[in-house]
């Protein structure tokens, strides 16, 4: 029973979907809405096969790691996931990456004490998972969807906040060399490659900064901001991680001079 619940539980996420959202090419007429099996399958980097037996409710064994993969091809929400694990009869492993894993109630604290500091919570696929009122001030982020909320795709297709980075030009090339690095230990996971998919169809500068597969490690550095109101902006910029093998991260901005610190706004306390 609980096999065959697993099935229509996956078929259902699967036709909610549709290739578009996953990078894909619209194709012909679909028998049935959403995703194929087969684009789930190659999305998740497991056997059509396999997939297939996993939506008929065959008594086959899933590892935690194939799983994931497919919480994330369909997008599932942390309580979706939770589902999907309990109906595959496998222990949960809570992704390195989730908002509801990482982002807990004193991190909040810490983003709230920074400000008007910039400061926001990331993982290594540059996905924004939190971010103080410094922040959103600084970048505007708070306007943009949650399904839109990751630096690399905001610098490449999002023209206002390309238009912020005063350093654009200079510091991008060392962006995507960071995050191919960082993609070394990702690079089957289906969330990954359809970002990188999306960036290379949609932004030809992407594109060619990506095949010249520079590599580069993440570090502290200087960052320069043309922002709208408040002009020219120099801040250092600090990683601080989440655990020695977490990957999430907490980057601060700190002023690098005092026409950047006479430039911050001041913020009224929290719930005023």
């Amino acid at each position: 029973m609980r096999r065959r619940v697993l099935g229509h539980f996956l078929r259902s996420r699967r036709e909610r979907i549709t290739p578009e959202q996953v990078g894909l090419p619209p194709g012909g007429r679909r028998r049935t809405p959403g995703l194929r099996r087969e684009e789930v399958a190659q999305l998740a980097g497991v056997g059509v096969t396999w997939y297939t037996w996993l939506e008929q409710g065959r008594d086959i064994r899933a590892s935690e790691q194939v799983l994931d993969a497919v919480s994330r091809t369909l997008r599932l929400d942390p309580h979706e996931r939770a589902h999907l694990f309990r109906l595959a009869g496998a222990r949960e492993v809570l992704p390195l990456d989730g908002d509801s894993a990482a982002v807990t109630p004193p991190v909040r604290r810490m983003l709230a004490k920074l400000e008007p500091f910039p400061a926001v919570v990331q993982n290594t696929r540059t996905d924004i998972l939190a971010f103080n009122r410094g922040y959103d001030w600084l970048t505007d982020i708070g306007r943009r969807p949650f399904d839109q909320r990751n630096s690399l795709r905001l610098c490449f297709l999002d023209p206002d906040w390309k238009a912020r980075i005063a350093d654009w030009p200079e510091s991008m090339p060392r962006f995507v060399a960071q995050f191919r690095g960082a993609m070394a230990t990702h690079v089957a996971e289906p969330g990954w490659k359809c970002l990188v998919k999306e960036l290379r169809r949609e932004s030809p500068e992407f594109l060619a900064m990506w095949n010249q597969h520079e590599v580069r490690g993440v570090h502290s550095l200087t960052k320069s901001f043309d922002h709208p109101e408040a002009g020219y902006l120099r801040f250092e910029f600090t990683y601080l991680w989440f655990g020695q093998r977490s990957e999430v991260r907490l980057a601060t901005f700190t002023p690098a001079d005092e026409a950047t610190q006479a430039k911050l706004p001041v913020f009224p306390p929290e719930g005023d």
